[in-house]
């Protein structure tokens, strides 16, 4: 394959003025902005749900929806220094690498090529990757995230100790799409007036929500088996309680006594409405991905 390896790394802001300034009008053409409520849910919605996206953040969310349905793209430079500017990161590399190979499979990708893990997310599940890697507030988070991800033990065969292991860009997949679908729920509208702004707070979400799953992982000794239902409870409380995410991550970040303790999971909540992600665990992603195209 060929390598970018010698490209520069690309800060967040430049690849999201790239994708400003492109032109997504295929990717658009995919785009449906918000789940569509009937009869009583729609009632329901309109006299008790959150608030509606306000109009001036309305193309905000289009492009964040557009670049969900953009795929890597090997042609596209922006692309190829976005993927080497996260490989760097998480490995802590000065040296590039290819763009095809087992590297790929060491970061938690599935396979030699991660544009394959992108389905339901594009590439916005990469600029979310970016994000958390180029911010310096949660660069040492990531890569403490990524650190556990890796986790081997040296313990003799007779001690029992569960790896506590996972395939890290695959599960940060995961979370993308948990808030994509947050999103389009209109479940995060309240933050995004507050703060006007719409990628800012997807990303600020991307991290509470991986932080929660950090947490939640290291502390609880969780392996890949609890997976699916890890994400089954981060989706509810992205849904249900983004305030609360965000707030831990902020206390996180400026490194509050808060930052030691951790959210417990909400409880499975049999009236959570929306539209459900199914998910059955990350070793099964591939299959999941496939289905959920829907979803965006």
């Amino acid at each position: 394959g060929t390598s970018a390896g010698a490209a520069p790394p690309i800060s967040f802001n430049e690849a999201l003025q790239y994708f400003q300034t492109a032109d997504l009008s295929e990717c658009r053409k995919k785009v449906r902005a918000t789940v569509r409520r009937r009869g009583l849910a729609a009632l329901v919605r309109f006299l008790f749900g959150p608030p509606r996206l306000q109009p001036q953040l309305q193309g905000e969310r289009e492009l964040a929806l557009a670049m969900a349905q953009c795929g890597l793209d090997d042609n596209e430079r922006v692309h190829m220094r976005i993927l080497q500017t996260i490989y760097k990161k998480l490995t802590r590399s000065g040296l590039g690498c290819p763009r095809y190979g087992a590297h790929w499979e060491e970061l938690g990708f599935q396979g030699a090529d991660p544009g394959t893990d992108l389905r339901g997310t594009g590439m916005l599940g990469l600029m979310q990757m970016l994000y958390f890697v180029m911010d310096s507030r949660t660069l040492p988070l990531a890569q403490e995230i990524f650190k556990l991800s890796q986790h081997e033990t040296q313990a003799p065969a007779i001690t029992l100790i569960l790896l506590q292991n996972f395939p890290f860009c695959i599960m940060s997949v995961n979370i993308t799409r948990i808030v994509i679908q947050a999103l389009r729920e209109e479940c995060l509208s309240r933050e995004c007036n507050r703060r006007q702004q719409v990628i800012a707070v997807l990303n600020d979400l991307y991290a509470a929500a991986f932080l929660q799953l950090y947490r939640v992982w290291k502390w609880q000794h969780k392996t890949l088996a609890d997976s699916g239902f890890l994400l089954k409870e981060l989706e509810l409380s992205t849904r249900k309680k983004p305030k609360q995410l965000l707030k831990s991550l902020e206390a996180y970040v400026n490194r509050s006594p808060a930052a030691d303790g951790f959210q417990q999971p909400s409880p499975p909540s049999a009236s959570g409405g929306g539209e459900e992600i199914n998910f059955t665990g990350v070793c099964d992603l591939q299959i999941e991905l496939e289905g959920e195209a829907r979803l965006i």
